[in-house]
C-alpha cells in the first residue's frame, strides 16, 4: 500500500508532470476535483441525446430499436466513465498530462453523443450506423490506455497490473475498430459487440483480481458515483421541462402539462432520496472487494435514471398528440425504468450488506404494486394524470420506510461491516 504523506510531489510548474506513484486507499478528505466535475458535465449531453433519441423512436412505434440504441449508448458512455473514475481515484496527479488526457476523455464523450442520432436512425431499418459512436468510444479508451502506461512507469508496485490493463484495452479497441469497419448483419454486429463488452468488463475484473487490487479511495468513489447520479437526475428534470415547454407552446399551460412537470419532479426527488439512503462510502471502505460489482451495477442505475427521463419525454409527446405508442406503452416507458432503478438500488445495498432484508423486500414490493397499478389503470383507460400520480409515489414508499425504521437497520449493518476483521484493509 502506498503511504506517502503527499501524493503530489512538488514541481517547478504549478501543473508540471508528476510521477503517478499512486494514492493511498486511506487518504483522508479525498473528494472530487473541479476537473472531474467538469468532465461529468459532458455526460449530461450524452445522456440527454440518448434519452431524446430513444423517446423519438418510441413515440414512432419503434420500441425495440429505441431500447437497443439506448442501452448500447448508455453502457458505452458509462463504462468509459467508470474506467476513468477508477483510475483517477488512485492516480490523479492534477498535472497537465492528467488534465489534457481528461480533455481527450471529454472529447470522446462529445464525439459519442454526436454519433448517437445516426445510430438510432438506422436501427428501425436493421442498420447499425455506429462508426462515429465507436470512434468516440475508442478515443476515450486511448486516453485511458495512456494513463495506465503512465501509471506503469510511476508505480513500481502496480506496474504489472497497469501494463495488463493497458494491454487489455488495446486488444479490445482493435476489436471495436474491426467491427465498426466490417460490413456485417445487425444480429452479427450486436453479438460481436456483446462479446467485446464482456471481454472488457470480465477482463478488467480478472486483471484487478490477479494483479491488483487497483488503487482507489472508497469515499472518493462513492462521491463520484453519487454526483453522476445527481447530474443524471438533473438531466431528466431539464429534459422534462424542455418537453413540457414544447407542449405548452402549442396547447398553453394546461392542467395536463403541469401534471407532467409535477409528477416528473416529485418522482425524481423521490428517486434521488432513495439513492442516498445507501451508505456506499462506509460499506465500500469496509468491504473493498465489492468495488467491481458495485461499479458494474451502477451502469444499470444510471441507465434507469436516464430512461425515466426519456419516459417522461414520451408522456409529453402523448399529451401533445404526437405519439403512436398509446397510453399503456407510455406508462410502461416510465414505470419500467423506475422499477429497474428501485430494484438495482436495493440490489446494491444487499450486495454490500448481505443478510436478511425483510423490511426492504416489503418496501420494494409496495413500490412494485404501485407501478403495476399505474399500468393497470392505463389499460383500463384511466387518464395519464392519474397514472402519473400513482407512479410518482413508488420511490416514496422506500423514503417513508427508511425514515421510519430503515435508517436504524442500515446504521447497524454499517457497524457490523466496520468491525469485520480486515474490513478496512485494501
Amino acid at each position: 500500500m502506498n503511504t506517502h504523506a503527499d501524493p503530489h510531489p512538488p514541481s517547478s510548474l504549478p501543473h508540471g508532470l508528476k510521477p503517478m506513484s499512486g494514492r493511498s486507499f486511506n487518504e483522508p478528505h479525498r473528494t472530487a476535483t473541479p476537473l472531474e466535475l467538469l468532465y461529468d458535465l459532458t455526460l449530461v449531453v450524452a445522456f440527454g441525446v440518448a434519452g431524446g433519441q430513444a423517446a423519438h423512436l418510441m413515440v414512432d412505434g419503434h420500441v425495440v430499436a429505441a431500447i437497443i440504441g439506448f442501452l448500447f449508448s448508455m453502457f458505452a458512455v458509462c463504462w468509459c466513465w467508470i474506467g476513468h473514475t477508477w483510475f483517477s481515484s488512485g492516480y490523479d496527479t492534477d498535472d497537465w498530462g492528467m488534465r489534457l488526457l481528461t480533455l481527450l476523455q471529454m472529447l470522446g464523450v462529445m464525439v459519442m453523443a454526436a454519433g448517437m442520432p445516426r445510430l438510432f436512425h438506422g436501427l428501425p431499418e436493421g442498420h447499425l450506423d455506429n462508426g462515429v459512436l465507436v470512434a468516440g468510444y475508442v478515443l476515450m479508451r486511448v486516453s485511458l490506455i495512456l494513463l495506465w502506461l503512465r501509471a506503469a512507469r510511476g508505480d513500481g508496485e502496480k506496474r504489472k497490473m497497469a501494463l495488463r490493463m493497458a494491454s487489455l484495452l488495446i486488444l479490445v479497441q482493435m476489436g471495436w475498430v474491426a467491427m465498426a469497419a466490417a460490413d456485417l448483419s445487425l444480429p452479427t454486429v450486436v453479438a460481436s459487440y456483446f462479446v467485446l463488452f464482456l471481454l472488457e468488463t470480465v477482463g478488467m475484473w480478472w486483471v484487478a483480481r490477479h494483479y491488483g487490487p487497483t488503487r482507489w479511495n472508497a469515499h472518493h468513489m462513492a462521491e463520484r458515483f453519487g454526483l453522476l447520479a445527481i447530474i443524471t437526475f438533473g438531466e431528466g428534470i431539464i429534459g422534462t421541462m424542455a418537453a413540457i415547454q414544447a407542449v405548452a407552446a402549442k396547447q398553453g399551460w394546461t392542467f395536463d402539462v403541469g401534471m407532467i412537470g409535477f409528477a416528473g419532479l416529485t418522482l425524481t426527488v423521490g428517486m434521488w432520496w432513495v439513492y442516498f439512503t445507501v451508505p456506499n462510502a462506509q460499506l465500500l471502505h469496509a468491504r473493498p472487494r465489492k468495488l467491481l460489482g458495485w461499479s458494474y451495477m451502477h451502469m444499470v442505475v444510471f441507465a434507469a435514471i436516464a430512461g425515466t427521463g426519456a419516459g417522461l419525454h414520451v408522456a409529453a409527446y402523448l399529451v401533445e398528440g404526437e405519439s403512436r405508442l398509446g397510453m399503456v406503452g407510455t406508462v410502461l416507458s416510465i414505470a419500467l425504468p423506475v422499477g429497474v432503478y428501485l430494484l438495482m438500488v436495493y440490489a446494491i445495498f444487499v450486495y454490500l450488506a448481505p443478510g436478511r432484508h425483510r423490511l426492504y423486500a416489503g418496501l420494494l414490493t409496495g413500490s412494485g404494486i404501485l407501478l403495476a397499478l399505474a399500468v393497470g389503470m392505463a389499460a383500463a383507460g384511466i387518464s395519464l394524470n392519474a397514472c402519473l400520480l400513482v407512479m410518482m409515489l413508488a420511490p416514496w414508499v422506500t423514503v417513508l420506510g427508511y425514515e421510519w425504521r430503515g435508517h436504524r437497520d442500515i446504521d447497524a449493518r454499517v457497524a457490523v461491516a466496520e468491525t469485520e476483521t480486515g474490513g478496512a484493509m485494501h
